[in-house]
């Protein structure tokens, strides 16, 4: 199987967990997601397997949309509901100042990475040295995040609770923004449930589970749900090459291109003349003449 496909992921797996059973599932081992979910957060996690893990790199740079529970007023060491409490306050600010508060963090921001988190350092994943009870000072990182959406505030006597849908750059941690509202508000916050819903062109409601992977690779159905490479990669525009272009293509030598195909720098699909995607190229500029050099080659392989 060459494609991918856009997986529901459940609570209390891991991202590798999902792809341990998909292993088993296709038969295969040629196969990895495009962006890590927690254990605890479910929704949309592509997996691409086959050719399609080629183009992982171009998945995991697109933006992604959540939608959050945040539990105000108790901080956790993992900054979500896994992890120990590690203070409990109460919540003075009002609904206004709370919503004022969320919406402060639109745009572009830095964060520092949790120590719970994939991240390495030296080597080390964070996650490895948080559980030997050791904490490192990280640097902080620029996100974006985009927009935050249908906020809406909850109180159920001491518990506050503020729902909203996020959309981000790629290395956003919600868990950490999460953190960062309740230190601006003063009480302290962690992520009560996470629902990733977009991520680039995957979207929750064509997500599938793996109970249903399972069932379509038994009955025969399953490539009914893959998704071809060039279809994850649309926002890209295309570009066909003849027979000699793309032999120049795959020995690293770049071709002319239209002028109106885009700017330097920008990426683009490139086919053969008998439509099959064979590499994402790069637009470069030689002496004002714009060519394209492939930066990931996918024919022939």
């Amino acid at each position: 199987m060459h494609g991918i496909l856009n997986i529901n992921k459940p609570s209390g797996m891991t991202s590798f967990g999902v792809i341990r059973r998909l292993r088993g599932i296709l038969k295969t081992r040629k196969i990895g997601h495009a962006g890590t979910l927690d254990p605890d957060a479910t929704g949309v996690l592509p997996v691409c397997a086959g050719k399609a893990t080629k183009i992982i790199e171009f998945l995991m740079e697109k933006d992604k949309s959540y939608h959050v529970v945040m539990r105000l007023g108790i901080e956790t060491d993992t900054q979500d509901a896994s992890g120990e409490v590690l203070a409990r306050r109460s919540v003075a600010s009002s609904d206004e100042e709370i919503s004022e508060a969320i919406c402060s963090f639109v745009g572009d921001i830095m964060q520092v990475p949790p120590m719970y988190s994939a991240v390495r350092v030296d080597g080390k994943r964070l996650y490895e040295l948080a559980r030997r009870g050791v904490e490192i000072e990280r640097k902080p990182r620029p996100v974006t995040i985009s927009a935050i959406e249908n906020l809406t505030i909850t109180r159920e006597g001491e518990d506050v609770r503020a729902s909203f849908d996020v959309t981000c750059s790629r290395g956003t941690y919600i868990r950490t923004l999460c953190a960062d509202i309740g230190s601006r508000l003063g009480c302290g916050a962690h992520m009560e449930r996470l629902v990733r819903t977009r991520s680039g062109p995957f979207s929750l409601k064509d997500a599938i589970t793996l109970e249903e992977v399972e069932e379509r690779a038994g009955n025969g159905t399953l490539q009914d749900v893959v998704i071809g490479m060039d279809m994850a990669l649309t926002e890209f525009p295309g570009l066909t090459v003849d027979e000699n272009q793309a032999a120049r293509l795959g020995n690293g030598v770049a071709v002319p291109c239209p002028a109106s195909l885009g700017r330097s720098g920008e990426l683009v699909r490139i086919y053969n003349e008998e439509g099959s995607l064979i590499a994402i190229g790069k637009i470069i500029d030689r002496g004002g003449k714009p060519m394209v050099r492939s930066q990931k080659w996918l024919g022939g392989q």
